[in-house]
């Protein structure tokens, strides 16, 4: 296991596209932002190098799963070093919009053994304080990504997969994992969201430690 031992607090959102998470994640942000602590906002994959030919490979022609898998941990190694761990360290509540439980459970899909995922990435990436996992329909989470314009969205978002990788998601186990029913209004989800966070015993440790002047 990574030590995940540090000042500050993070949080990951996962689930399906069409879920909310980059809603809910800027809600969160924006409260916790109001409640004045150093919030750092990051996603997954990143706009690094192998981030990049990720995305590129999710709109023209995906990789085969283990090549696509060692790009993810890559990406995440980079990002770990790079944002998540000096953030962490100066004491910010981070926030990021897919993380390894994204990884076991697309790659899960196809064909690759979750736990097996997640132990790859656990020996390197902290843990989160809180995984808000939401769940919606597939059907659902197809409509929203429609609505919002992304047409067919890329070859992540096929709808035989996303049943596949919402069944890993639903089978994921580790206690840091809180599960959200997104298909509740977006008022009454990101209550339940922002209770769950600040019922954490790290969270009150991070309030009561006084912000460092921005000079």
């Amino acid at each position: 296991m990574s030590d995940d031992r540090h000042n500050g607090f993070l949080v990951v959102f996962e689930g399906i596209d069409g879920t909310g998470k980059s809603t809910h994640l800027r809600l969160l942000a924006e409260h916790l932002e109001g409640l004045g602590l150093d919030v750092v906002r990051s996603r997954e994959p990143t706009q690094g190098p192998h981030g990049l030919r990720l995305r590129e490979s999710a709109r023209h022609g995906r990789l085969p799963p283990h090549e696509e898998l060692a790009l993810f941990l890559a990406d995440r190694r980079q990002h770990v070093a790079e944002i998540l761990q000096p953030a962490l360290a100066a004491g910010a509540a981070v926030l990021v919009d897919r993380y390894y439980l994204s990884t076991a459970a697309y790659q899960g899909a196809r064909g690759l053994d979750p736990e097996e995922i997640l132990r790859a990435n656990e020996a390197f990436a902290p843990a989160p304080d809180v995984a808000v996992l939401i769940a919606v329909p597939v059907g659902e989470g197809r409509r929203r990504i429609h609505h919002r314009g992304d047409g067919e969205g890329d070859l992540f978002e096929r709808e035989e997969e996303l049943r596949r990788v919402a069944d890993v998601f639903a089978r994921l186990d580790r206690p840091y994992i809180a599960r959200f029913d997104g298909d509740q209004p977006v008022d009454d989800v990101q209550r339940a969201i922002r209770a769950r966070v600040e019922a954490h015993p790290r969270f009150s440790e991070l309030r009561a430690r006084p912000v460092p002047p921005p000079w």
